[in-house]
């Protein structure tokens, strides 16, 4: 099954569970509002939106490992690749005489023992650029090149820059290569990231020859880009005025203009910005990167050209090669451009300078916009900030604090946490904890869902808590649970389908663009021995204490932000930036307004355009000879231990044994759905009768890298009845395979469910994280709620993770009072109902070694388990209502759904369906929703599972113009023509996603899931086959089925008020309304 049939899948098993940690720095979704890199280009695909955005986090955080991913990041986890198979002598690195003809002098050579790789550091002769070539057998191969980039302004001009680069360039002069590379390379990363002080342009694949490509395309895109030519581009990206008519009212457009409207609608994002421009009044960190939105608009073409020709040169480049690929090759290529160019004095001008400390603490008050007539009693928030030191810190303190960041808030039992959540004050944690990826280091904490008259008693419970473990210092088993997860997720390197490369180059380049060591952020092993030794010796305490009175207690450069919601506060903006506009067409003559109808016809025309074929030939790509034929194999064997199904994955993986237990979920009754992910979060988050739920956490720490417990659900090709489970995931070291058993069996045994006062604090914390949810990833609240309207599988996710889901929290918080006797019982009901050998699977991959070794435990784990009668299957055949919908939030932009079922028109699947939709996406869609009308993405979703086809738009000013594209889309199709070179590209980028990069752990999972839904290797073979095989006559052939969409789809929008009553007095009563905030 592709990684498109898996996806939906693993969508569905994700988005309704809050108990999945991400995988990029998990904690707090405060955090996604300072955390680096805020900005990337690409469009958000459902895939990633659905699982709290990939690269921005969202995490109740069962499992200890993701955790810190953040606070080590100067040698995070991800730094490290696994130990090669064969011994690093093979590895061979550039010649030093090529590196001299080149034009390169070596600075510096040296082996990182941590990634088994050797890192050789240059200096360019003539330019100053520096390169790190990095090399070892990963075939993933990875570059980057990232330029200092510190605006003076909150115009956004280094996130309009990022997202234009990549426009149109000398070698490649049509619209966007961007988009020409996602249609048709092997990518296993292509994007572009924009920090408060840098921007990065990665890419990464496993093709050496679509690396190259890769490579080039960004290079000339960033040292030649058609777009400080060209103002249209400048508009298209950044912003403009729009007038389709001299007599209508002007409004702003622009892709990023856009997008930060939506950054500006979701109060975490408002405060991690408050924070960080009051932390850093004084340098470039006062300013946000990103652009403010009443900000944006004074930017002009001329600011926009002179930042590209300051910042974006050689001399202040900072250039990342790393994997298996020829050494020699990376530096002819960069040499092609960098002798291009002489020297600058861009990189003494780029130098990020110092926040000076404060003498004393500031307080600053914000308003974020709440809902109109919603209940502002308990919508406060309150975070305290501190900026740690006037300078980077060594690597030495950098690890300690990042270790003491895990203790105090890296699990549900460390204790700053732990406290805060259980004062009853407010209803989720907001701040990042310590975050270190700028020039100077801060620390962050507070609450969110606080009432106003309790703003002050949080302040003062966070001040007495760390008080308290300054004082009495950090219980031994805490501080080995955190020992334990950090070296397990150290030694296990996960970076999920984060290429680990690149992963690695974030880490280095965190220095490294502060002119500081490169290297240094790769070495852990040594500080870390250094700092076991040191705790094993002085106590933590002594290690501890010092740090916290030092960087916090004693520091007066305290930054307090107060959040107040404020109803009017959305109106309030609409009406000023309305007043901007109707000022600026009051000054225009009606020469300026035919002139400026006449401007905003041509970009549209010019976006409309498609690019000339022989433009489209210049980005180089592969031929269909270099795709292989059959589908990535993964191991399986199917066993049996004591009666239960057990598959095996014998892959390499580094002497970690990954382990899901999965156990159906079709017998239980139907209103205790909604109570599932509660109920997950319960067994790892309550005690047992020998057990709090703070030293079960511990034992979690000590023994293992963590267990996490979700419901997973999807519909089945062909069949009536969902396929639904709960599914028990965790990993250990082999040796530790029993520990981890054990442990299993004692969450799913031994916990109690009478913690009515830890269960209401679930209910709050998933009530805030799903109200942050509906404001930040609507088009996933969107597509939840198309599919509840559309299946049974939907349905049930819905319950579990929509607007359903939302509705029954704030009930369930008034009832945990009211009722817990009830819940308790209900939650011991569910209990009863899922867990039991009949119907249980067990998933493991591992070497075979390690495979053989856990027979034994599982065989005892499994005895253990009770094994109930078989019960019958409940009945779930609900929907909901398939009425059009708006979900009215407030927010100054939209996410538009529409969706059908189109296996009910007869179509059947065909692998053609797959580059098909993709084309859409990348073409139709892309330019349509993203580059003319404005939206910061607008994207398609098959789920060849259900039947159910949807279109998705993100971050969106339109509403119904967004329908009606839509609803053109069978019409796109029937007028398509494509060339064969077209079609082979659209092949080449659907076996790219087919094909996915994956890690041995995440093999055996895709499997496990091809197993439960019944697809085979046969199936996997016939639709790569018909993937390869696409003609233009399936895309034409397929626009009978889109048009399923338009005629019998059913439509939901997350919106503003005054959009969807725009709509509705557009087309009557089109949109029933739904208020839930």
């Amino acid at each position: 099954m592709s990684t498109s049939m898996e996806r939906a899948v693993v969508l569905r098993s994700l988005s309704c569970t809050p108990l999945v940690c991400t995988r990029f720095f998990a904690r707090s979704s405060s955090k996604l509002s300072r955390l680096s890199p805020l900005y990337s280009l690409s469009r958000c695909h459902r895939s990633v939106s659905l699982l709290h955005h990939h690269l921005r986090p969202i995490s109740t955080a069962s499992r200890p490992s993701t955790q810190l991913r953040r606070h080590f990041s100067s040698l995070s986890p991800r730094a490290i690749a696994t130990p090669p198979a064969q011994p690093c002598s093979e590895v061979v690195v550039a010649d030093d005489v090529v590196a001299e003809k080149l034009g390169f002098d070596k600075v510096s050579e040296q082996f990182i023992e941590e990634c088994k790789s050797i890192a050789v550091l240059y200096k360019h002769k003539k330019t100053g650029a520096e390169i790190m070539s990095v090399s070892n057998d990963d075939e993933n191969k990875v570059f980057g090149i990232v330029f200092r980039t510190p605006p003076k302004d909150s115009t956004g001009i280094p996130h309009i820059l990022e997202h234009s680069v990549l426009c149109g360039s000398r070698k490649y002069p049509l619209k966007e290569p961007f988009v020409e590379l996602l249609k048709g390379s092997l990518h296993t990363f292509l994007n572009a990231f924009t920090y408060p002080d840098r921007t990065c342009y990665p890419v990464a694949s496993t093709n050496t020859k679509d690396f190259y490509n890769l490579v080039d395309v960004y290079l000339d895109a960033v040292f030649f880009p058609k777009c400080v030519e060209d103002f249209q581009t400048f508009q298209q990206e950044g912003w403009h005025y729009e007038l389709n008519n001299p007599s209508e009212d002007i409004t702003y457009k622009g892709v990023v203009f856009n997008e930060m409207k939506g950054v500006y609608s979701q109060p975490d994002n408002i405060l991690g910005r408050a924070s960080q421009q009051a932390l850093f009044p004084d340098n470039t960190y006062g300013v946000d990167s990103g652009g403010d939105p009443q900000v944006i608009p004074k930017l002009t073409f001329e600011e926009f050209k002179e930042f590209h020709r300051k910042y974006y040169h050689p001399s202040n480049a900072r250039i990342w090669f790393y994997g298996d690929d020829d050494p020699n090759e990376r530096l002819r290529i960069l040499n092609e451009y960098l002798d291009t160019f002489d020297a600058s004095s861009a990189s003494s001008e780029s130098k990020i300078h110092p926040q000076k400390l404060f003498s004393k603490p500031v307080r600053i008050v914000e308003k974020y916009p709440a809902a109109e007539g919603g209940n502002l009693e308990k919508k406060h928030m309150v975070c305290l900030n501190w900026l740690l030191d006037d300078k980077p810190l060594d690597l030495e303190t950098e690890l300690a604090l990042g270790f003491l960041d895990h203790l105090m808030l890296g699990t549900p039992a460390s204790p700053l946490r732990k406290i805060l959540l259980e004062s009853g004050l407010g209803d989720a944690i907001v701040g990042g904890g310590v975050e270190d990826e700028l020039l100077q280091p801060q620390f962050s904490i507070g609450l969110k869902g606080v009432s106003e008259d309790d703003i002050k008693k949080v302040e003062e419970l966070i001040m007495n808590t760390l008080q308290n473990l300054a004082e009495e210092g950090f219980d031994s088993d805490a501080v080995e649970a955190s020992m334990n997860t950090i070296e397990f997720s150290l030694r296990e390197n996960n970076t999920g389908s984060f290429p680990r490369g690149l992963a690695l180059m974030l880490r280095s380049i965190g220095k490294w663009v502060y002119d500081l060591d490169p290297f240094e952020p790769l070495k852990y092993q040594k500080p870390l021995i250094d700092l076991k030794a040191r705790i094993a010796e002085e106590g933590s305490k002594a290690v501890f204490a010092p740090l916290i009175e030092k960087f916090i207690l004693n520091n007066p450069h305290l930054v307090t932000i107060e959040m107040q919601p404020d109803p009017e506060k959305a109106s309030r903006d609409e009406a000023a930036e309305r007043e901007i506009l109707n000022k600026a067409k009051a000054s225009m003559t009606e020469e300026d307004l035919a002139e400026l109808a006449r401007a905003t016809h041509e970009l549209r025309l010019k976006q409309e355009t498609p690019d000339p074929p022989e433009a489209l030939k210049t980005v180089p790509s592969l031929s269909l000879s270099d795709i292989p034929k059959k589908p990535t194999f993964v191991p399986i064997e199917v066993g049996d231990i004591n009666g239960v199904k057990i598959l095996q994955h014998d892959l390499f993986t580094n002497d970690v044994l990954y382990a899901e237990v999965v156990f159906n979920m079709s017998s239980l009754k139907q209103e205790l759905l909604p109570l599932v992910p509660l109920f997950c979060q319960s067994l790892l988050e309550m005690g047992t009768k020998d057990m709090d739920f703070v030293q079960l956490n511990q034992l979690i720490g000590r023994k293992t890298g963590g267990i996490s417990v979700y419901p997973s659900t999807s519909s089945i090709r062909g069949k009536e009845d969902p396929c639904s489970h709960i599914i028990v995931r965790g990993k250990a070291m082999s040796g530790r395979t029993e520990d981890l058993f054990n442990l299993v069996n004692c969450i799913l045994q031994d916990v109690q469910f009478t913690d009515q006062k830890r269960f209401k604090q679930f209910v709050s914390q998933s009530k805030a994280r799903m109200e942050s949810r509906l404001r930040g990833s609507g088009h996933g609240i969107a597509a939840a709620r198309m599919d509840a309207k559309l299946n049974v599988a939907g349905w049930i996710s819905e319950q579990m993770g929509g607007v359903s889901y939302l509705e029954f929290l704030q009930a369930l918080e008034k009832k945990v009072d009211e009722d817990w006797d009830g819940i308790s019982s209900s939650l011991e009901e569910i209990r009863r109902s899922l867990i039991s050998r009949n119907d249980c699977l067990v998933n493991l991959t591992a070497d075979g070694k390690t495979l053989t070794n856990s027979e034994k435990f599982i065989s005892k784990f499994i005895d253990l388990l009770p094994s109930t009668p078989s019960i019958q299957s409940a009945s779930w055949n609900a929907r909901l209502p398939s009425t059009n919908e708006a979900i009215v939030i407030p927010t100054q932009v939209n996410y538009v759904g529409k969706a059908a079922n189109i296996y009910d028109t007869g179509y059947e699947l065909k692998g053609s369906s797959y580059v098909i939709s993709k084309h859409i996406s990348n073409t139709w869609l892309w330019d349509r929703v993203r580059v003319s009308g404005g939206a910061y993405g607008g994207f398609c979703d098959f789920d060849t599972h259900s039947g159910i086809f949807s279109f998705l738009s993100y971050r969106d000013p339109n509403l119904l113009k967004t329908l009606d594209i839509y609803d053109a889309t069978g019409d796109f199709l029937r007028e398509l023509e494509m060339d064969n070179d077209t079609i082979t590209k659209a092949i080449i980028g659907t076996i790219g996603d087919v094909d996915a990069y994956q890690l041995p752990d995440a093999k055996g999972y895709s499997s496990l899931l091809r197993y439960l839904l019944g697809v085979t290797e046969e199936e996997r073979q016939k639709r790569r086959e018909e993937i390869l095989s696409t003609s233009l006559s399936d895309f034409k052939e397929f626009a009978d089925a889109i048009d399923a969409i338009k005629d019998k789809g059913v439509v939901v929008a997350v919106a503003s008020s005054d959009d969807v009553d725009a709509a509705n007095k557009e087309r009557s009563n089109f949109l029933e309304v739904k208020k839930v905030l």
